[in-house]
C-alpha cells in the first residue's frame, strides 16, 4: 500500500550523480530516512517514476529532470526498550531533558532499531509524544551519535508543538564546547556560511551558496600548543553545523572522522559536547536552563594538552 508520494527535481549541481544516491539525499532533505539499499529496492519495484520509461539505480540524473517516489506504508513498528546509559537531568509531565553520552544514537532508523536513546527512555518507562513519528517519538531536535550532551524530548503533544515552534524561531539557547585543531587567534568570532549538501560528497554537508543560512558564534576558553578549547553558540541549527563551520574556518573539531584530519587526539568521535540548553517551558511558560559538565574523555584530553 502506498503511503505518500513525493515529487523531487534535479538541480544543476547534482547532474551526473547516480539515481539511487541522489534520491537518498533528496529524500533525506524532505525528512524521509531511507537507506540507499531501500531506495534501490523502490526503483526496482517501479515505485520511482521519472523522465525515462525504465529506471535503474545506477542511472545518472540530469539537470531539470523530475522524479516521483511512491513510498510504501511502513510495516507497523513497536519500539522495544533497551538498557541504554544516559542521565535524566530534568523531567515533568510534559518534557524530559537528558544528558546523552557519546556513541549513542538519538532515535531508531531503518536498519538501526535498537540501542538508541529513545529505546533507553522506553526501557525506563518514559512515555513520549507520538508526533515525532513512529521511529522518532518526542524528538524535536537531535545531536550526532558521537556528540555528547543535552537534549530535550516531548512527552505530550502540546509540548511537542511548543518546542518545535521555539526551534523554528531559533529561540532555544544552545551552547557547545569543543576542542579544535590549531590555535584560534581571535578571542571572539562568528562563522556565517550557508550549509547544504556537499555537491561532490553527497553524504557530507558543506558551506555552499545553495545552502540554508547558518551562523555559529565562538569564544576561546583556552589555547594550547596546537589545539584550542572553544565555547560555541548556535544561532541556527543545521545538520552538522558546528563541525562544518569549524572545518570551513580551518579549525576542524578534534576527532571528527568526517570533517577533520586523519591524525588527531585520542578520542572516539568528535570532541564536541552540548553543554547548555535553555528554553521556555512549552506549557507552563517558565524559562528553564540546564548545564552538563564535560564528559570524562574530553576532560582527559584537556589535562593531556596542558602537560
Amino acid at each position: 500500500m502506498i503511503g505518500v508520494r513525493i515529487h523531487l527535481g534535479v538541480d544543476a549541481n547534482s547532474q551526473g550523480t547516480r539515481l539511487d544516491r541522489w534520491l537518498t539525499d533528496a529524500l533525506a532533505e524532505q525528512g524521509v530516512d531511507a537507506s540507499r539499499t531501500q531506495v534501490q529496492e523502490w526503483i526496482r519495484k517501479g515505485l520511482v517514476n521519472g523522465n525515462r520509461l525504465k529506471l535503474h539505480p545506477s542511472d545518472p540524473v540530469m539537470a531539470a529532470e523530475s522524479y516521483e517516489v511512491s513510498i510504501p506504508t511502513p510495516e507497523p513498528v513497536e519500539l522495544q526498550g533497551d538498557p541504554v546509559p544516559f542521565q535524566r537531568v530534568y523531567e515533568d509531565e510534559h518534557v524530559v531533558v537528558v544528558n546523552k553520552p557519546r556513541g549513542v544514537v538519538v532515535h531508531p532508523a531503518v536498519g538501526h532499531d535498537r540501542g538508541t536513546l529513545v529505546n533507553g527512555l522506553i526501557f525506563q518507562g518514559v512515555s513520549l509524544s507520538p508526533l515525532g513519528g513512529v521511529l522518532r517519538p518526542g524528538v524535536v531536535h537531535r545531536i550526532d551519535k558521537d556528540t555528547s550532551g543535552l537534549l530535550i524530548l516531548a512527552k505530550t503533544d502540546e509540548a511537542y508543538h511548543g518546542l518545535a515552534e521555539q526551534f523554528r524561531e531559533h529561540t532555544v539557547r544552545r551552547r557547545y564546547q569543543a576542542i579544535v585543531h590549531g590555535v584560534v587567534s581571535h578571542d571572539l568570532g562568528t562563522v556565517d556560511g550557508p550549509i547544504g549538501r556537499d555537491p561532490v560528497h553527497r553524504k557530507k554537508m558543506a558551506v555552499t551558496e545553495r545552502g540554508k543560512p547558518a551562523v555559529t558564534h565562538f569564544t576561546v576558553i583556552e589555547r594550547f600548543l596546537t589545539y584550542t578549547w572553544l565555547d560555541l553558540q548556535l544561532e541556527t541549527g543545521r545538520t552538522h553545523q558546528i563541525r562544518v563551520h569549524m572545518a570551513f574556518s580551518g579549525h576542524p573539531v578534534a576527532g571528527d572522522p568526517v570533517y577533520g584530519p586523519r591524525h588527531t587526539l585520542s578520542i572516539v568521535g568528535q570532541a564536541l559536547h552540548a553543554a547548555t540548553l535553555g528554553f521556555r517551558h512549552p506549557v507552563g511558560g517558565e524559562e528553564l536552563y540546564f548545564t552538563a559538565p564535560l564528559p570524562d574523555d574530553m576532560e582527559r584530553l584537556l589535562q593531556e594538552l596542558r602537560l
